[in-house]
């Protein structure tokens, strides 16, 4: 294993992360805001390192192995976390290192879980530091990376399996670097439409863009206290859906579709589940809000549609207090977190893929409970999925579970109440952000004891990875050659 090799790449990650905090520096400036001196300094930093890894490692290999790419691609995220604190914590906008990490990994995990009680306190600039990294987050810095650092003259196919969520990873173009630039343009062209189309609904440039940024990247934070709901705008809560909505589509799907290829969308399996089950979700919820309420069905259909997409996609708004809906509707929001969205897309959750290919695993069983003799396949779209995927796929579920049941009881040590700790695990493992109880919409993580909300951190990061990525480093083998 090559440690000059991934030191090198972490640096050009470093400096990418620190030339981007020159845009909030900027926005500081314009705006006449004393953060912009906690935001150079943060940046100066931050290329500092990145500099100092690069001209001290010097010896590249031509070929990332996969356990390089792994490792890549863990650090890389914890370090990216590590310095993005700084704009937060040197100018004491967050009163801790662990709330300033925390606040950080929940932005570029696109969590947004907040331990931050008066966002509209901040300066404006930290808001957008904080939303920037979000976006960054939402397609991944080693998958840009390993679109604009060829020079590097390293093949990126490792990273992109390790950073890529999903069982099977598809690539669009021959070259790895050129099917990640071709997914970054789709991010981006898809940002600016947003961003024009909520600017038309009455949003300033500044919010605008902010929100486009936590959406894309199904992140969730919001300049505003309330979230959404303080708008009070129909027509932002539209487009804000439907661009939740495409966010938690797999983004080669996209890519298909800017290029013609429109049934290609609709005729894949994962789009088909993954819309049957929000129209369900909200049918549901719709349902059980006429019934456990006054509220009249245009309200209700409003509310549960907005929901069930936010919490489905792991963006995290809010429109309402869901944690004081009924039971039964609170139940279904905990299921969408488990579920989340489409492999490939910027939601986390355990997948729609998996979630349905586990589906027919189990009806497979039970057919063959009935025919003994029977030897069936499990197709999507006609074609057979190998065994290859298909195992992998029940171990992710299985450790996917243990890892939430172990941090429910982790955090009930710490002295969480039981639906809390089991909202909290799910909403971070899922990265999705708000969950119920203690932890609802209307609440921050700030009252959890510094022990719980590294607890969270680690689910954060795990969600994010797609737990085997960041699992493998505690192995022995893989530490050996």
């Amino acid at each position: 294993m090559s440690f000059a090799l991934i030191a090198r790449i972490q640096g050009f990650l470093l400096l990418f992360l620190g030339a981007a905090m020159c845009v909030p520096v900027l926005i500081a400036l314009l705006c006449r805001e004393v953060a912009w001196q906690g935001l150079l300094g943060s940046a100066c930093c931050t290329v500092i390192a990145g500099a100092t890894l690069i001209f001290s490692c010097r010896a590249v290999e031509k070929q990332i192995s996969q356990r390089e790419g792994f490792l890549i691609v863990a650090i890389g995220w914890i370090l990216a976390s590590l310095f993005g604190s700084l704009p937060f914590f040197v100018q004491g906008y967050l009163p801790s290192f662990t709330d300033a990490f925390f606040e950080t990994v929940s932005g570029f995990t696109t969590t947004g879980a907040t331990v931050i009680s008066n966002v509209e306190a901040l300066p404006r600039a930290v808001l957008f530091w904080r939303s920037m990294i979000q976006w960054l987050g939402g397609m991944g810095i080693i998958l840009f990376s390993i679109a604009i650092v060829p020079l590097l003259g390293i093949g990126g196919m490792q990273l992109y399996k390790a950073e890529v969520p999903g069982p099977v990873i598809e690539k669009i173009k021959p070259r790895i670097a050129e099917t990640a630039r071709s997914l970054w343009k789709v991010y981006i062209l898809l940002s600016l439409g947003q961003t024009l189309l909520l600017m038309l609904c009455g949003m300033d440039v500044y919010e605008a863009v902010c929100h486009t940024f936590t959406t894309m990247a199904t992140g969730g934070f919001s300049t505003r206290n309330k979230s959404i709901e303080s708008f009070g705008n129909p027509w932002i809560e539209l487009i804000v859906i439907v661009f939740m909505v495409a966010a938690g589509i797999n983004f080669t799907l996209h890519y298909h579709l800017l290029h013609g290829r429109v049934s290609r969308m609709f005729r894949d399996r994962e789009f088909q589940f993954y819309c049957a089950v929000l129209c369900l979700a909200t049918l549901l919820v719709t349902q059980l809000l006429c019934m456990g309420s006054r509220i009249d069905m245009v309200s209700a259909l409003r509310q549960a549609c907005f929901q069930a997409v936010s919490i489905m996609t792991t963006t995290g708004y809010s429109t309402c207090n869901f944690d004081v809906w009924p039971s039964a509707a609170r139940f279904i929001l905990l299921m969408l977190m488990l579920i989340g969205g489409c492999a490939g897309s910027t939601g986390g959750g355990i997948k729609c893929i998996r979630v349905l290919l586990l589906c027919k695993q189990i009806y497979r069983e039970l057919f063959c409970m009935v025919h003994p003799n029977a030897v069936v396949s499990i197709k999507l779209a006609g074609k057979p999925v190998p065994e290859t995927v298909l195992r992998p796929l029940t171990h992710f579920i299985l450790v996917y579970l243990m890892v939430w049941a172990t941090g429910t009881a982790a955090l009930t040590w710490c002295g969480l109440d039981m639906v809390t700790a089991l909202s909290s695990a799910a909403a971070t493992l899922g990265n999705i952000g708000p969950g119920l109880a203690g932890v609802g919409p209307y609440e921050t993580f700030a009252w959890i004891p510094p022990p719980g909300k590294w607890i969270l951190i680690m689910l954060m990061l795990f969600g994010r990875l797609e737990l085997f990525t960041l699992l493998l480093i505690f192995v022995p083998a893989f530490w050996k050659k």
